[in-house]
């Protein structure tokens, strides 16, 4: 027995590798008690963290705080691991192993921090720049920038981990010059896609939210990537668009409209007299500067009602008038009134609205004198006689 004992004495300090297996648990303790302090952090510190921002008007803390839990969370699992790598005795090798693992861990810490806490970071600037007069132009050019630094901050800290592991960035991105140049001869949509998105932002073509329309798509655009933009057609259908072809063709902007245009032809009937024609076209023109709803300013936009020709079947009566809104249903709304005043003027002044009408006139007919009818009778009475 006291053999066995002495047998399990030198398996305990031998243990793996050279390390007994009583530092071995020691080191594994060290690591749960951290594991353990971050479930007590979050559990009372950020607790009252969250307590506290509440309290607050702003919404940055709060989302910042709520971006850097994760982050957190993991710090407490990088200085665990690098107080237990220390608690053991280790290779020199294996020693270095682990410096530049628990190094390469506080990089990626720092970076992924970095770049959860951009977008909780971009709000503070809605209050303080106001480069844009369009909100939702600034909205769109925030996404932008807001994605520029996250792709920055990611590429840097990879770069910070590598260089950790003893390769030189500096040289590794010049021997990647070649490859680049080859990638770039085979994604040059993608380049050429890029940059129409930043045209598209810098020249403020459009923005989230717009309706648009081009050649093929008419929606409204629901998203503006680096390469692509979704557009939302009218049918519910989701488009997705190369940035280059928005980029290169004609584009409507609806959204960007002032007023809304009403642009309608009416035809009365041809017996309207001169008089009626008249008394139309002056209480259309009164009930059009009469209705809030639409724009008579002539610094703005022009106001036309006039007998504009003679068709084929009417007198036609030209209404050019915008309206206040751009909203499609209120626009829609104010465009059915103006139907029915139109319709309660003109026949309120005595007259019809026309439709078309063919009239036929014959002088002769092309088949002679045609035969008279017989009635019942007749050819009996004249075999009789």
């Amino acid at each position: 027995m006291t053999s066995f004992i002495e047998q399990v004495a030198i398996v305990w300090n031998v243990g793996v590798l050279g390390t007994s297996i009583g530092t071995i648990i020691t080191a594994l303790g060290i690591f749960c008690v951290f594991i353990l302090l971050r479930h007590l952090f979050f559990r009372f510190v950020i607790t009252v963290a969250r307590r506290w921002t509440k309290r607050t008007v702003t919404k940055i803390d709060d989302l910042l705080l709520e971006a850097l839990e994760k982050p957190l969370k993991f710090i407490f699992v990088v200085i665990g691991f690098y107080l237990a790598s220390q608690t053991i005795s280790l290779s020199d090798d294996v020693e270095m192993f682990c410096n530049r693992l628990t190094r390469s861990l506080i990089a990626f810490t720092i970076f992924w921090s970095m770049f959860r806490a951009t977008s909780p970071l971009s709000h503070i600037f809605d209050k303080t720049i106001s480069l844009f007069e369009n909100p939702g132009m600034h909205e769109t050019m925030k996404e932008f920038f807001i994605k520029l630094t996250k792709f920055i901050i990611a590429c840097i800290g990879i770069a910070a981990i590598i260089q950790e592991w003893g390769f030189n960035v500096a040289a590794l991105l010049g021997s990647l010059g070649l490859v680049g140049m080859a990638v770039a001869l085979g994604a040059q949509d993608f380049i050429k896609n890029m940059f129409a998105g930043l045209t598209i932002f810098l020249d403020r073509m459009f923005e989230k939210g717009n309706w648009i329309q081009t050649s093929d798509i008419d929606g409204t655009v629901e998203y503006i990537g680096f390469r692509t933009t979704k557009i939302r057609r009218f049918d519910k259908a989701l488009v997705t668009i190369p940035n280059s072809k928005l980029a290169s063709e004609a584009l409507i902007n609806f959204s960007r409209m002032t007023q809304r245009r009403i642009y309608w032809k009416i035809g009365v009937e041809y017996r309207t007299t001169h008089e009626q024609l008249r008394g139309i076209i002056r209480d259309t023109l009164n009930y059009l500067h009469t209705n809030p709803s639409f724009e008579t300013d002539v610094k703005k936009v022009k106001t036309f009602v006039f007998v504009d020709a003679f068709g084929d079947s009417s007198i036609d009566i030209m209404v050019y008038c915008f309206t206040k809104t751009t909203d499609w249903g209120e626009w829609l709304a104010v465009k059915e009134e103006l139907a029915y005043s139109l319709k309660s003027i003109v026949e309120g002044h005595g007259t019809g609205f026309a439709f078309p009408s063919t009239s036929l006139y014959v002088e002769t007919l092309p088949f002679g004198k045609p035969e008279a009818f017989p009635f019942p009778g007749e050819n009996d009475q004249s075999s009789s006689t």
